[in-house]
């Protein structure tokens, strides 16, 4: 079946307004964190590469690449040089690329100077990743972004796009995103560039930011039932907001996606599998536990496990470490957001009664904070386990450098016997810093009469130094600053 060049040239009208001068609609005034480098890379980038928007549904992908449009548009760049068409619409998926840029030229003839292609939903492009590298390479006139919800294994079989694009991986809001969207009026915090600047606070630093944090808390909560997605975050009602995060992820991604890039035809089995990993959210993944629960093969779980990464919807924790070990050991699952489990397994609120239940998902919150600031850094992370099953939560490896986290999201205050795990990780790798993440706002500070670290190499005797962090705080630096860990 062939689309007509006047069906094309009609549908990219209602997808590019700019044509005609009008703005474009319903334009939010709030920017995810990663516009800046988003635009810049659109503007003025730094290599000859197209651009990535990697993410799940739902995160904000589209709204990213209009704001860039509205701000080329600002600039200066005529209207008819900026191309926006998303391959999720039938007719555009049906004509394919080359018909698309046809339609464009017949409605916008070329100007002088760049163009601009902002291409959304790519994966279903036949062929993509071959026609993205032949752009960059041969079209020096053409400035491309592209975004899409499940491109990973979309790569499988076709040659490394290396050098070709350049990925920015979108992850669910963070707090301090949620909390900009919601416009809510809070004392403002200081600002933390780096995690380091917190071991050199005074008592009374600690004891003034705990007061003003007090605002916060509530809202955390609430970000932690409702989600990190734009759309959830606005809705009024948290169960109409969890109501719309199941219908998106249940039938839009398990039941639509998964059929139609990866050819998944045993649905209701890769759907048990997601439900089974959303109540064992944060824990270590015992693949013959899941076999025997949902009666599947190990190969079939293996690849949902990993159709669930390539659309973004849980992330794999490998253990700290190399080497065989490695390898045979068991992966730690965290879902992308920690508003999902409660949202598909139809909790409502009810985790924040739940001591266990709201563990888990500020350990999950964490992570996924963590991994938003400092995967572009290459940073590695790992959970760690030691003797007598003590473990740390996470590991981030930058730079040479071991940082430990630990997550104790609980009424009671923190000390060094809840910490046994943290402190074995720490002698064994003469690591000298590390974080607990804590719930109580006066539960902050710089942890005091810790066991000592021995160091094998001098002999001299060494204590790491503790830092405790409400969670509320931590996720809210994270997501506000250009934080780092290693400086």
């Amino acid at each position: 079946m062939k689309v007509s060049q006047e069906e094309l040239v009609a549908v990219l009208a209602q997808f590019n307004p700019w044509w005609r001068g009008e703005a474009i609609a319903d334009l939010p005034n709030w920017r995810r964190a990663a516009f800046r480098e988003f635009n810049s890379w659109m503007t003025a980038p730094p290599a000859p590469r197209a651009v990535l928007l990697s993410g799940a549904r739902q995160i904000g992908k589209t709204t990213l690449m209009l704001q860039a449009v509205d701000m080329l548009l600002r600039s200066g760049v005529p209207a008819g040089s900026i191309l926006y068409a998303t391959f999720d619409h039938p007719l555009l998926k049906l004509a394919g690329i080359d018909a698309v840029l046809d339609a464009w030229r017949a409605r916008e003839p070329k100007a002088d100077g760049l163009e601009y292609l902002f291409l959304d939903e790519a994966q279903f492009i036949r062929d993509w990743g071959t026609w993205v590298k032949h752009q960059v390479d041969f079209r020096k006139d053409r400035r491309l972004a592209f975004t899409g919800s499940a491109m990973p294994l979309v790569e499988a079989g076709q040659e490394s796009g290396v050098g070709r694009w350049h990925t920015i991986r979108l992850t669910t809001l963070s707090f301090y995103e949620y909390l900009q969207i919601k416009n809510l009026s809070l004392p403002p915090l200081p600002q933390v560039k780096s995690l380091r600047e917190l071991f050199d606070w005074s008592q009374s630093d600690f004891y003034r930011v705990s007061e003003l944090a007090g605002a916060y808390v509530g809202h955390f909560h609430e970000y932690l039932v409702r989600g990190g997605f734009p759309q959830t975050a606005q809705v009024e009602s948290i169960t109409q907001a969890q109501r719309l995060l199941r219908e998106d992820i249940i039938d839009k991604v398990l039941k639509r996606d998964m059929t139609a890039l990866f050819g998944v035809r045993r649905v209701l089995d890769l759907e048990h599998t997601f439900l089974y990993l959303c109540m064992h959210d944060g824990g270590l993944l015992d693949m013959g536990d899941l076999c025997a629960n949902l009666e599947v093969k190990r190969p079939t779980a293996q690849n949902f496990i990993e159709l669930l990464e390539a659309t973004h919807l849980i992330y794999r924790l490998p253990p700290y470490g190399y080497g065989k070990d490695v390898l045979r050991a068991r992966f730690k699952i965290y879902l992308a957001d920690a508003a999902i489990a409660p949202a598909v397994m139809l909790k409502g609120k009810a985790i924040l009664e739940d001591a266990a239940a709201l563990g888990v998902a500020t350990e999950t919150a964490v992570f996924k904070h963590l991994f938003a600031r400092y995967y572009a850094h290459n940073v590695r992370f790992t959970y760690w386990r030691g003797k007598k099953e003590r473990e740390v939560d996470l590991v981030a490896e930058v730079n040479g450098e071991v940082i430990p986290f630990e997550v104790k999201y609980r009424a009671q205050h923190t000390g060094a016997r809840e910490l046994k795990g943290l402190i074995e990780l720490c002698e064994q790798k003469r690591i000298s810093r590390g974080y607990v993440v804590t719930k109580s706002l006066d539960d902050f500070g710089l942890m005091t009469g810790m066991p000592k670290a021995s160091s094998e190499a001098d002999g001299d005797m060494q204590s790491a130094q503790i830092m405790r962090i409400p969670a509320p705080l931590l996720c809210y630096w994270m997501g506000a600053t250009e934080l780092s860990v290693d400086e």
